[in-house]
């Protein structure tokens, strides 16, 4: 019998991730990717479609035969693409429209919390200039302020700055006619993505992500500088009442829908020193970079699981996974996130560590290949070097030796991914 065929959606590491993990499925046949990247190029066939090119994206499943999609970026997501592939009659990994705008709003989404009872933070919507220090008298510093579009993990500010954030607020309700300033949560990030239909869900192991640039998570937010899994601060304790008391209550609301949930929930968390969790935001697709740190860990056939969850059917499906830590560190062009120099030569990232349980590899994101066939940086974040170990200190020290064999000028790397775990 020959195998699936997959079509990936997207081009950066996290689906450089999904695509080794579908490579390793004994159930797929041929993988595809579009528009895909160099490391996606490796395993399968890329074809020059933007992730945006919805009726581009629909014509070439079509073509292709394509037995599944995997929707990696959320922009095509909150513009129907899992809508019109279903009506095309082909699965889709990924929620359709109405299920995006989780992600798509964030004031859904925080009343759709707000509805269930769900554990998050306070809200105030900011409609006029003349509001502004009135909302940000409602909350003690720092201040979150929340731009409700997509920015690609980039729309929020937080600080402790009043002025910072009466600018933000002010430049938001300048671009987007409204802005939303909420209660900041203290404590400590995780993330647990979730596969999900109207039939159930499987919990991924949770993960930890490194959104500031500079150690120690200073300076300005960026998609992800690296991240590790499992995520000491998420105990079975936490766990649990991660479950009971965000994703149950997620899981009846979205099956219950005229047109039911199906993909992943990102549920971003922040625990508080009580081991309380509260909900920082849902986005509606795996993470970035916590995919590169999730997938290497499922043991079990990962095309069957996104298959079944496709197909409204998760709950029929076993998911096994490895006892062991993963942690990934982002390579960064010179000038991200601000800006980025793109087109350098990268040299040393073929580079494997093999020895015994303990594997590091590397996941490709903004890379390309020029006319002569030199590996090339095409966006800001550029790879990510990968570490797997029965310990998170050996995963992290696998990673961090890849990292090392990885030449790319004007590139910077944070040296502190999984300080808290360590």
């Amino acid at each position: 019998m020959p195998g699936l065929t997959v079509l990936i959606v997207g081009g950066g590491g996290r689906e450089h991730a999904i695509c080794l993990g579908l490579d390793a499925s004994p159930s797929v046949g041929t993988i595809h990717s579009a528009p895909g990247n160099a490391g996606t190029l490796m395993v399968g066939v890329n074809h020059t479609i933007s992730a945006s090119d919805i009726e581009g994206l629909v014509s070439l499943a079509v073509e292709l035969g394509a037995d599944l999609v995997v929707v990696g970026p959320e922009v095509p997501l909150v513009n129907g693409l899992a809508d019109s592939l279903r009506a095309a009659g082909i699965a889709c990994f990924g929620p359709h429209a109405e299920g995006a705008i989780l992600e798509g709003s964030k004031l859904h989404a925080k009343r759709v919390m707000q509805e269930l009872g769900i554990p998050t933070g306070g809200c105030v919507v900011v409609e006029k200039a003349g509001a502004i220090e009135a909302a940000l008298d409602s909350f003690k510093p720092p201040w979150v302020v929340k731009r409700d579009v997509l920015a690609a993990g980039k729309g929020v500010t937080v600080t402790t700055d009043r002025q910072q954030a009466h600018d933000a607020l002010a430049a938001g309700l300048t671009s987007d006619g409204f802005v939303l300033l909420e209660e900041h949560l203290s404590g400590e990030e995780a993330s647990v993505l979730v596969v999900m239909d109207e039939s159930g869900y499987v919990c991924l192991p949770p993960s930890q992500d490194h959104k500031r640039v500079g150690e120690g998570d200073t300076g300005p937010n960026t998609g992800g500088m690296g991240a590790y899994a499992p995520a000491p601060v998420v105990t079975p304790a936490v766990f649990q009442r991660v479950v009971d008391e965000i994703v149950e209550p997620m899981h009846h609301h979205l099956r219950n829908q005229d047109v039911p949930y199906r993909g992943c929930l990102y549920v971003g968390l922040m625990i508080d020193s009580q081991g309380a969790p509260g909900v920082i935001e849902f986005n509606v697709r795996f993470g970035d970079p916590e995919t590169q740190v999730t997938i290497p860990l499922i043991s079990s056939d990962l095309a069957e699981l996104l298959l079944a969850c496709a197909e409204g059917r998760v709950s029929d499906t076993e998911v096994e996974f490895h006892s062991h830590s993963a942690a990934t560190v982002v390579l960064a062009s010179e000038g991200y996130p601000a800006s980025s120099v793109t087109g350098r030569v990268i040299s040393g990232s073929e580079v494997k560590i093999e020895e015994g349980e303990i594997r590091g590899f590397v996941h490709y994101a903004g890379t390309n290949f020029d006319s002569e066939g030199n590996l090339i940086s095409s966006g800001g974040r550029v790879l990510s070097a990968t570490g797997t170990a029965p310990e998170i200190s050996s995963a992290i020290s696998a990673a961090y030796e890849v990292i090392g064999c990885i030449g790319l000028e004007g590139s910077h790397y944070r040296s502190d991914i999984a300080f808290r775990a360590l």
